[in-house]
């Protein structure tokens, strides 16, 4: 059990009023110790808790005047105190085992925790899930969870996920299912394995065993060239288009048997099948935009300015958890898009599927000849790897070397976490002074006002 230490303190909170320091280690609640910040925000949701905290070199009893339901006002230093569920799965298209040593050591932990998919929607097995897991969870209503289907044929399953207890495990998701919790699922597709009639097989098995599912992804399974899986492949065009079909077939039939189309298709299916992405109203508020279903349109929504773009897109349960850490998908990297008054030339740095996005953009916009796309190709993990998100700060820093650039340089904030790339390196090692923009559609919009603004009065920048 690892005390969590506190990162911040709100200004003018019950906590800062009672003394309570960046630093402080929390030890126990009302003479309790919380497992994870989930237990940690129902004991001090209550009125005037009593906190142990580790201090220096001393214990020292906090007493927090406050309300029941007041937010005491701390953050922690993370999610989970007791140890993480880490995975037993052995999958072949687990990308974790596809990263080179020398990377991050976070980056290395394979979780398999309910608690962090109820958190932060991160997706789970639930290869692990035990009975006393599931009365948890039904006690204290964690929902939503994400759980990874894969196939529900058990033999396939458990083949995907080289694990046994994959055969039986989806007991759990029906027992989820039948008290309530509202459960999204996913399909990493892989061809030649879980692809065409098993997929079919698939979506037929969620209909006949799991209909009260909020949603199901399929996305395609990414494959660098660290991968040492001989089966594990990229889509052929074909292969995309064929994922694509079925999709749209089953969601009409979804749609006539449950009143929801169910089942969607992330947006990298689109880029490799050479279609167009559906309209906004099909991805039905988008509720799985942070796995890849729906973010280019949901992009071009706001950045455009439609209203439509308030998308309702959940920002992790975490938000409203007192003192929970921002991670995982919902992490918060940059706060806005940095003021800028000039009209001053922009080089926008994207990857492959980023730039296939971005370019039509800025074309419908009239602002192709300010904005600049600086495509970086990434060299790093190879394969079929193209989305920004996975860029690395050697393959950004050799591109900005290759192609010297004017003006502004801007940079999705999605490529970093804590000021890092995923290969370790700092934005301040790159060879030119870079802005992190925030990764939606608003924010670049507002950071290149200046020169729509004088795209749209004629104006002309320097």
């Amino acid at each position: 059990m690892s005390a969590p230490r506190v990162v911040s303190v709100v200004a003018e909170s019950p906590a800062q009023r009672a003394g309570l320091r960046v630093g402080d280690e929390v030890l126990a609640i009302d003479g309790q110790v919380p497992r994870d910040v989930i237990q940690y925000r129902l004991l001090v949701d209550g009125p005037s808790p009593e906190l142990l905290v580790h201090r220096g070199h001393e214990e020292v009893s906090v007493h927090v005047p406050k309300l029941s339901g007041e937010a005491l006002g701390l953050e922690v230093s993370s999610a989970v105190f007791d140890r993480v569920q880490t995975c037993d799965n052995h999958c072949e298209f687990c990308f974790i085992h596809q990263l080179p040593k020398g990377m991050r050591r976070s980056l290395y932990l394979k979780d398999d925790d309910y608690r962090l998919s109820f958190l932060y929607g991160n997706f789970t097995t639930l290869t692990r899930f035990t009975e006393m897991d599931f009365e948890r969870v039904i006690n204290e209503g964690l929902s939503p969870l994400f759980v990874s289907i894969h196939s529900t044929d058990p033999e396939l399953r458990a083949q995907m996920l080289r694990n046994r207890r994959g055969a039986v495990s989806l007991r759990w998701l029906r027992a989820l299912l039948d008290a309530g919790i509202e459960v999204h699922g996913q399909v990493v597709v892989c061809p030649g394995v879980n692809d065409g009639s098993a997929l079919e097989t698939t979506l037929a098995g969620i209909l006949d065993e799991y209909p009260e599912l909020a949603t199901v992804a399929c996305v395609p399974l990414g494959v660098s060239r660290f991968s040492t899986e001989s089966e594990m492949r990229d889509h052929s065009e074909a292969e995309a288009a064929a994922v694509l079909e079925l999709v749209e077939d089953w969601q009409g039939i979804f749609s006539t048997a449950t009143g929801r189309r169910l089942v969607y298709a992330a947006d990298e299916y689109y880029l490799l099948a050479n279609r167009g992405f559906p309209q906004a109203e099909a991805y039905d508020g988008f509720p799985q935009h942070e796995n890849g279903i729906g973010m280019a349109r949901a992009f071009e929504l706001a950045f455009s300015g439609d209203s439509a773009s308030a998308f309702g897109v959940k920002p992790g349960f975490f938000a409203s958890v007192d003192g929970a850490p921002a991670e995982g998908y919902r992490a918060r990297r940059s706060d806005s898009a940095p003021p800028h008054s000039l009209d001053t030339p922009v080089t926008l740095i994207t990857s492959d599927y980023g730039s296939r996005v971005l370019r039509p953009l800025l074309l419908a916009a009239g602002v192709e000849d300010r904005v600049h796309l600086l495509v970086v190709h990434n060299d790093f993990f190879g394969g079929n790897i193209a989305v920004t998100g996975l860029l690395t700060g050697s393959d950004v820093g050799h591109a900005l070397e290759r192609q010297p650039v004017n003006g502004r340089v801007m940079l999705p904030d999605v490529c970093l976490s804590e000021g890092r790339f995923l290969d370790g390196v700092t934005i301040d090692e790159l060879p030119c002074p870079v802005e992190i923009v925030p990764s939606d559609g608003l924010a670049l919009r507002k950071a290149i006002e200046p020169i729509l603004l004088a795209r749209a009065t004629g104006a002309t920048g320097s």
